[in-house]
């Protein structure tokens, strides 16, 4: 392999851990609002695709790394994937133990990184022998998929009953932007529909703002007050191995070998049935946290991380919630990748294996010394010098770039439109896997289903 190249991969890689060391920190940041448009930027602008998955594979796993900070520091999740673990972090803060609930919760992610990647590319290459028949009904598989974490969900019916109107809405708005010449005829629109799913939620909550009655319900006297605790120094080079007991280990690593197996299931609903499963039997309350945070970590690590190779290397589709989600650009990123020619089909198995291992590796060894040393003083910094609002800009700004790149001025409607339909369906509890899942499906579902 050409060493340029492997420069380059380390490059992007350090840059990935240094910047969402600190967007992990952040609360709130859901990972596909956080990763999705910049990864889609950097397939856009043209970088080398070992690059930007090596990028990718390093915000991911930093990202992991440091959500469990607010969690530990504030009881506040920095994204979904760590929200199920505030319960037990709070038990271990109430006991005076924030340092090690960040150290634990940091440990768990390592094991299940360590675990996910071999295990990953082993389970790739048990299933590329389906990879064709797979292929062969796509449309079909999407619709099921969007059925099935529809049925998972909290709000089931809800869910079942967007995903042919959803569809419609998104059949409708590619016809009307073909009608209106802001696309060439026979060109899928793809991107910014994409976007507008992802940042839904926030868009709604935006416009709100501009009801009355909403605005007045705001406690605007009455700010929430944070209580950070400062974790105590840790000597020498942090050890997962060390930090974590034996039976802590043993629990991380079947969590990580769980969460690579289900995949393609929800990795928030697997977090809680196995992290919870795994730690039920410990009778002590504090060990009993203990344990289940760590095992919750390394699995969500475990679940993102395979969500991502095994579809990446076996299929070419994307279709685990991961890939349909934050990873969605190394899958479809039109029009330099597309369902039919993307990484899959342009790199190779070794290729996506060197550049997984250089992202994952330089985001352990960056970020996981840096967590577990000063996780309360980079919680203290977040909060205090970087605005929340900041950030969210940030990607809105770059969502709307890219819709207008797709679209034109059309396209930001649409973008506006989508992510005020998304955001009223995610508000009743629609997941996004459910609308992933739709927005892939939509002209098969509307052809055979609706058109008949």
């Amino acid at each position: 392999m050409d060493p340029s190249m492997i420069l380059w991969m380390v490059l992007a890689s350090v840059a990935a851990a240094l910047l969402y060391t600190a967007i992990g920190v952040a609360p709130g940041t859901d990972e596909t609002a956080v990763l999705a448009p910049v990864t889609l930027a950097l397939v856009l602008a043209g970088v080398p695709l070992q690059v930007v998955l090596a990028f990718f594979m390093s915000a991911i796993v930093a990202k992991k790394l440091t959500d469990s900070i607010p969690v530990a520091v504030a009881g506040i999740p920095g994204g979904v994937m760590a929200a199920p673990m505030v319960e037990h972090a709070m038990v271990l803060k109430a006991n005076g133990r924030a340092s090690t609930s960040i150290r634990k919760m940091a440990s768990g992610s390592v094991i299940g990184t360590l675990v996910a990647v071999p295990a990953s590319l082993l389970l790739a290459w048990a299933l590329t022998p389906l990879a064709d028949v797979i292929a062969d009904y796509a449309s079909i598989i999407f619709f099921v998929g969007a059925v099935v974490l529809a049925l998972m969900s909290r709000h089931r019916w809800v869910a079942l009953a967007a995903i042919v109107p959803f569809a419609v809405a998104i059949q409708g708005l590619r016809s009307l932007y073909q009608s209106a010449g802001a696309v060439p005829e026979g060109t899928t629109v793809f991107v910014s529909l994409f976007l507008g799913i992802t940042i839904g939620p926030l868009v709604y909550s935006l416009f709100e703002l501009l009801v009355g009655a909403k605005r007045r319900q705001l406690h605007r006297d009455s700010p929430m007050e944070i209580t950070l605790h400062r974790t105590e120094p840790i000597r020498g080079l942090a050890n997962p191995f060390r930090i974590l007991d034996r039976k802590e280990q043993a629990s991380a690593g079947l969590g990580a070998v769980a969460g690579t197996l289900t995949f393609f299931l929800t990795p928030v609903g697997m977090t809680i049935l196995i992290g919870e499963a795994l730690a039920a039997r410990v009778k002590d309350t504090v060990a009993r946290a203990s344990r289940a945070i760590s095992t919750m970590d390394s699995l969500t690590n475990a679940a993102y991380v395979s969500g991502v190779l095994v579809p990446l290397v076996a299929l070419g589709l994307p279709i685990s919630p991961m890939a349909i989600g934050p990873a969605n650009a190394l899958f479809n990123a039109p029009p330099v990748l597309t369902l039919e020619q993307n990484m899959h089909h342009l790199l190779t198995t070794p290729e996506i294996a060197v550049a997984t291992v250089i992202g994952a590796a330089t985001a352990l060894l960056l970020t996981y010394q840096v967590t577990v040393r000063y996780a309360g003083q980079i919680g203290e910094f977040v909060f205090r010098r970087i605005p929340h609002e900041a950030l969210l800009a940030l990607f809105v700004a770059l969502v709307v770039l890219l819709a207008f790149m797709d679209a034109g001025v059309l396209g930001i409607a649409g973008v506006l439109m989508i992510s005020l339909l998304a955001g009223r369906l995610h508000r009743w509890g629609v997941n996004y896997g459910v609308m992933f899942m739709t927005l892939y499906a939509a002209p098969w579902l509307v052809m055979h289903l609706v058109i008949g």
